[in-house]
């Protein structure tokens, strides 16, 4: 099933500064990944049988792409999916910086309850952390993660750190690093611009 969900995968190879503020070689485009749901499908019925295990209540997905695997989870698992949303924020240099927020009309809904926190990607982990982090400040207690794709061991620590662990359906090696320590920065290869999604 690993290598069926990379199939679907559309990969670029490039400088790429993420969304964590790591740079990275590989650039995926997800978005391409929604427009066949029915192709999706399969994988997100595996990963809602292995996050079973862990009784949770409720499932959280950042928006765009975790949201979507979120819906189809839950709706294998028979509950209710909610979204995380991230809050714009500029000049900011630090590694993690981005914040996601819950929308106040889910507030309700997740308290108290045992979330999975489900993306369609996690590479460094900056959606899965922001969305700890709201989910947590809520009274929410995230349990598990889960993802169709994990790229290398980035989000690890934070994830070992908080005793959350990982439900995946496939994963890729891959590697990033800290602006300062960017060897395509050394080299003076400039940083490509992520593709639109269309």
């Amino acid at each position: 099933m690993e290598a069926e969900l990379v199939d679907l995968l559309s990969t670029r190879q490039g400088h790429f500064q993420l969304e964590s503020g790591h740079h990275g070689n590989l650039w995926l485009d997800l978005d391409l990944l929604f427009r066949q749901p029915k192709r999706l499908l399969p994988f997100a019925r595996d990963l809602a049988r292995r996050l079973s295990t862990y009784r949770v209540e409720a499932v959280v997905g950042p928006r765009i792409g975790g949201a979507l695997v979120a819906e189809m989870v839950a709706a294998e698992l028979g509950l209710r999916a909610f979204s995380s949303e991230r809050v714009e924020e500029t000049g900011s240099e630090r590694l993690y910086s981005a914040r996601y927020r819950v929308p106040d009309v889910f507030h309700d809904h997740v308290r108290g309850k045992a979330v999975a926190i489900v993306d369609d990607a996690i590479n460094a982990g900056s959606a899965t952390r922001a969305t700890f982090a709201a989910l947590t400040s809520l009274g929410a207690r995230p349990v598990v993660v889960g993802a169709l794709l994990m790229l290398g061991t980035a989000a690890s620590p934070f994830l070992q750190e908080n005793s959350l662990p990982v439900e995946r359906i496939a994963f890729l090696g891959n590697e990033l690093w800290e602006p300062a320590d960017c060897p395509m920065c050394a080299a003076g290869v400039p940083l490509n611009t992520p593709p639109a999604a269309g």
